[in-house]
């Protein structure tokens, strides 16, 4: 987006516009949304079913994507939404589908069986990233996360290699450490106690606080329910249905997080997505940073939208992260016409293009757009 462009949108304008948007989809939430999304959790629970069901036969890959996507999904469909207040409007469902309830203290593991604890990821994501980004305090800020390889000496034929190793275990290697880092400063700033100095070995120490909370909060729980307790459940069946369901399941782990990075890093990041220096000021300033720092992919139906996990809407769901996903289908061609109408980019691409132009931006190969200022002329 030329200079002028994006210095002479109408930010109230804008604002107005998707402020009427947003409160025509209010008033459309009901009833039907919180059935769409039971529909959405009926279809994870059978992939984790039949999954579960065939794993113990022998290993193999497709019984682990059954897992991989029922996995998935508690995580995009079920607690990204329900965590978002996506719900909360909607009178008379059960507490345990609302943001109060959803995963909290003994519902965790029913709810939301991840590495990653409620907590952590809602300051993370919910507060962090939504309200940062493209900004220097945006946690999931690609191209600053990854300047240790972007500036390295490696070749970068090797780099490419590392992120494709990284990709199959990243949510224990960076969300779930990163997410325990920013709840601990988040409570360490509350008490208004010493912020203690936060290093990457640190990170993984049972001398730190954020270590041992890494480690009894997320590594610990998350290996025993998920690699100890399910596969011993097949115990009945023998000790070989047991090693079956062991080696399927780390074979589901590294789907899901394969799956998780493919639809989850390229949505913000790409020599065409924008950063920012600067804190944005503004309702419209918000909105438009929104759109340019993010990135849909192909949208239209359930059954497409259900193996992306409702992210192929990011434009959108950065806009008001507060409505249920059924609305998002709804919604999509109307911010369309919003950035026709205001001259906005707005980037709809292949997620493998996007996923291209991410790990780009990761190795080094290309950077993300900078809106240009009069103070950089």
């Amino acid at each position: 987006m030329s200079l002028n462009s994006y210095q002479n949108v109408d930010r109230e304008a804008l604002a107005k516009d998707l402020n009427e948007i947003h409160q025509e989809v209010l008033a459309r939430v009901g009833e039907q949304d919180f059935q769409h999304l039971k529909k959405m959790e009926r279809w994870g629970q059978l992939c984790s079913i039949l999954g579960y069901a065939t794993a113990w036969i022998f290993p193999n890959p497709i019984s682990a994507l059954l897992i991989s996507q029922g996995s998935f999904t508690r995580w995009t469909q079920m607690t990204h939404p329900i965590v978002h207040k996506g719900y909360d409007k909607i009178a008379n469902i059960p507490e345990s589908y609302t943001s109060q309830k959803f995963a909290q203290g003994w519902r965790r593991f029913l709810d939301w069986p991840d590495w990653i604890t409620p907590a952590g990821w809602h300051q993370e994501h919910d507060i962090l990233h939504h309200y940062n980004l493209g900004e220097k305090l945006d946690p999931d800020h690609l191209q600053h996360n990854m300047e240790w390889l972007r500036q390295s000496s490696i070749p970068m034929g090797l780099r490419y290699v590392i992120v494709a190793l990284f990709t199959a275990a990243w949510k224990i290697l960076y969300y779930t450490p990163r997410t325990h880092k920013e709840l601990r400063i988040s409570q360490t700033r509350q008490k208004r106690e010493v912020l203690p100095e936060m290093t990457r070995s640190g990170a993984w120490s049972l001398f730190t606080k954020q270590g041992r909370a890494l480690w009894f909060e997320s590594i610990l729980p998350y290996v025993g329910f998920r690699f100890i307790l399910l596969p011993l459940l097949f115990l009945p069946l023998g000790t070989f249905a047991v090693i079956n369901v062991f080696l399927t399941t780390l074979l589901a782990e590294a789907f899901t997080n394969i799956h998780s990075f493919l639809v989850i890093v390229p949505n913000h990041a790409g020599d065409d997505v924008m950063m920012f220096e600067d804190k944005g000021k503004g309702r419209g300033e918000f909105f438009l940073r929104q759109i340019l720092g993010s990135v849909n992919y192909p949208t239209g139906s359930d059954f497409n939208d259900f193996f992306y996990g409702w992210l192929n809407y990011q434009i959108e769901h950065h806009l008001w992260p507060d409505i249920p996903l059924s609305q998002y289908q709804y919604v999509q061609p109307k911010v369309v016409e919003v950035c026709k109408k205001y001259g906005i980019p707005y980037r709809q691409d292949s997620v493998f293009k996007r996923l291209k132009k991410a790990v780009d931006i990761m190795v080094g190969r290309t950077s993300m757009l900078k809106p240009v200022t009069e103070a950089t002329e």
